[in-house]
């Protein structure tokens, strides 16, 4: 009996889905939730992030600089799910594309299941997955202690690059997902996800910055702007 072949739109968010890029936000958002005299040290979050640019300071390593010096060494359950349900509703809001709206919208109209794939935390990309509509979250994970609490830190891999598309088949093997049994589709505005690209059936090139406009050109990808 023949397998069924599964339908995935695979999504990169910020910046693909979303106007901006969501990490800075939900960093001014939780310390001013949380603790509003650490909005005073976001001066010294933004040398930090001027670090990685210059090789100075890698992704996973900003990521836990950054929210410990924002949101403190560590976040109780309560606290985050109050935080991420918040930022969730304010991103689906203000910042989330209507172009990519529809296109979510046209991908589950015809039968995609529908992922997210981002460098974000998982821990808030999901409460922004879920108002959106995906069936499934692939994202940076985060340490936390025996509580549950969130400490500051990746768990894991950064969901970044050729670790993005790892976790992704990783993600299918879970589900009992063949990759010879999927049509998939991939959606990203960054040349870091060129990995994922070319593993995909379609690839979209979507609000593109100039690395990824060029590679596209080369690779014969379609060029979406949805701004």
């Amino acid at each position: 009996m023949a397998h069924r072949m599964m339908r995935l739109a695979i999504y990169d968010m910020d910046k693909t889905v979303t106007r901006r890029a969501t990490w800075t936000r939900f960093l001014v958002a939780g310390a001013a939730s949380h603790a509003r005299w650490r909005l005073a040290l976001l001066p010294v979050a933004g040398l930090l992030a001027l670090g990685h640019p210059l090789k100075l300071i890698d992704r996973s390593r900003l990521k836990h600089a950054t929210q410990r010096l924002m949101l403190g060494p560590r976040l109780s359950e309560q606290d985050l799910a109050r935080l991420t349900a918040a930022f969730a509703e304010a991103i689906d809001r203000d910042e989330v594309l209507a172009a990519a709206r529809a296109q979510i919208a046209a991908d589950r109209a015809a039968g995609y299941r529908l992922v997210l794939a981002t460098a974000s935390y998982r821990y808030y990309a999901e409460a922004i997955a879920a108002r959106l509509g995906f069936d499934a979250v692939v994202a940076t994970e985060v340490r936390r202690n025996a509580a549950g609490d969130v400490l500051s830190g990746v768990a894991g891999d950064n969901c970044y690059g050729p670790a993005k598309l790892a976790m992704i088949e990783a993600w299918m093997a879970r589900e009992g997902i063949a990759r010879a049994q999927a049509q998939i589709r991939f959606y990203s505005d960054h040349v870091s996800d060129a990995p994922a690209l070319r593993w995909a059936d379609e690839a979209f090139a979507v609000n593109a910055h100039a690395p990824l406009t060029a590679l596209a050109a080369r690779e014969g990808w379609e060029v979406l702007d949805w701004r």
